[in-house]
């Protein structure tokens, strides 16, 4: 997790930092660079909450928790973050930039819910169950490496 957090603050204050020449890669026009700058404090925000909900939803998938992950994501982004991208693009007529902000409401969510499941984690018995599989299991004659 410590190295997804300093790989996100490098990668997300290099974006922030290269926030007015970053439009330029898209358009040479200035409305689109004007508004790559704007929507460039989102991104970093982005960059940051998708490391973290990738470091989160690996553990859950590694303790075989697919299905926690499905429950998380239907709660954060179809009840959560949906709905706010939704009311803040068309009702606040904040356009593509409400549509982000709900976006990262929604992963916002995902990475709290993920943690509060990540730290409730009874890490022993997860080891234990990981060494019976590993020493339980029976490998084929046909499945070696050698």
């Amino acid at each position: 997790m410590s190295f997804t957090i300093t790989e996100a603050t490098i990668v997300s204050g290099t974006l922030f930092a290269c926030r007015h020449v970053f439009g330029y890669i898209f358009s040479n026009e200035k409305k689109v660079v004007d508004y790559v700058t704007v929507m460039a404090p989102l991104i970093c925000i982005s960059v940051i909450l998708d490391s973290i909900q990738g470091v989160l939803a690996g553990v859950a998938r590694g303790c075989g928790w697919q299905h926690i992950g499905v429950y998380v994501n239907l709660v954060a982004y179809y009840l959560c973050g949906i709905p706010v991208a939704a009311s803040l693009a068309f009702l606040e007529k904040m356009r593509g930039k409400g549509l982000w902000i709900g976006v990262q409401v929604g992963a916002f969510v995902q990475c709290v819910l993920l943690s509060i499941i990540t730290s409730c984690i009874n890490w022993e018995q997860q080891a234990i169950k990981a060494r019976k599989r590993l020493f339980d299991s029976e490998f084929p004659a046909d499945n070696r490496l050698v």
